[in-house]
């Protein structure tokens, strides 16, 4: 055992929407050094903190619009989202609930408020976050999988429990499955609970606390709605609740190859953008209405 070591602890930036439904703060890409490369397989996340939408009529969201090359995951905290694809994909989710949402060769899909949550209004608090293809099956077939919280295996710890979203740990496999070893939890602690986790040192490891407060290796004080990304050193970690948390931890294998982004699609080449677009123009990417 080596302990894994602590690269940097981030305030939120200040957020942005995206489209009317979804109030975020970047973490990834951004300009505090968190590049796609640098957090390899994890190429995106959006931060949905804790935010009050009142009731309305027409539900607030993004509409239409096209992905290629990689995989989305929405993780609802509170409130909820409805998901519709061009490939037959989509569903509501709830608090607690994921949906994981393989675009690959080319999907086009809106997410919304669902229309239960718009009806009575609420907070509202999720991650999105964006998962990398390895070249070989950026182009494969889009699927979606709808994941219940009831399906998300738990594993106890001292004072909490784990919700293994995708991954291993304490000898338990989570509900998603996943092209290359990718790693999605969140700890959910009471005041005073603890969790060791473990993962190899060259997998992009980092967390945010979603609720709460926490310590990390028993010295590294990380509020609510921060980001802490440790280094490619050392396997082993603590969180420790100084308050009832809830913390969203991901790890991943760098797929180490060349990545080219380009809005909505991300590939491997200039060219394989180029070819992105002129399909999505030519109707390949299904059809899907607003």
């Amino acid at each position: 055992m080596s302990v894994k070591q602590i690269e940097m602890v981030l305030a939120p930036r200040q957020p942005h929407f995206v489209g009317d439904g979804f109030r975020v703060h970047n973490f990834i890409p951004s300009g505090y050094g968190l590049t796609m490369q640098r957090m390899d397989p994890f190429i995106m996340l959006d931060y949905a903190s804790k935010y009050h939408f009142p009731p309305t009529g027409k539900p607030k969201g993004v509409g239409v619009h096209p992905h290629r090359g990689f995989e989305t995951v929405t993780i609802a905290y509170k409130g909820s989202v409805a998901h519709h694809d061009s490939a037959g994909g989509g569903g509501e989710i709830h608090e607690g609930d994921v949906q994981w949402m393989t675009a690959a060769s080319g999907v086009l899909h809106k997410e919304y408020h669902a229309e239960s949550f718009c009806a009575t209004g609420g907070d509202f608090q999720m991650v999105q976050l964006w998962v990398n293809l390895p070249a070989k099956d950026k182009m494969s077939t889009p699927k979606y999988q709808a994941i219940s919280n009831l399906d998300i295996p738990k594993v106890q710890v001292d004072n909490g429990f784990i919700e293994l979203i995708a991954g291993t740990q304490y000898d338990q496999k989570g509900a998603a499955s996943t092209f290359t070893p990718v790693n999605l939890f969140n700890v959910k602690l009471e005041k005073g609970g603890s969790a060791n986790l473990s993962f190899p040192a060259h997998f992009n490891t980092a967390l945010i606390v979603i609720e709460g407060n926490i310590l990390v290796n028993q010295t590294e004080d990380v509020p609510l709605d921060h980001f802490l990304l440790f280094k490619n050193e050392g396997t082993d970690f603590t969180i420790q609740a100084t308050e009832k948390s809830v913390v969203l931890i991901l790890s991943g294998e760098p797929i180490n190859e060349p990545i080219a982004p380009h809005g909505p699609f991300v590939m491997n080449t200039r060219a394989e953008i180029v070819q992105a677009f002129e399909d999505y123009e030519n109707g390949k990417f299904g059809v899907l209405e607003d």
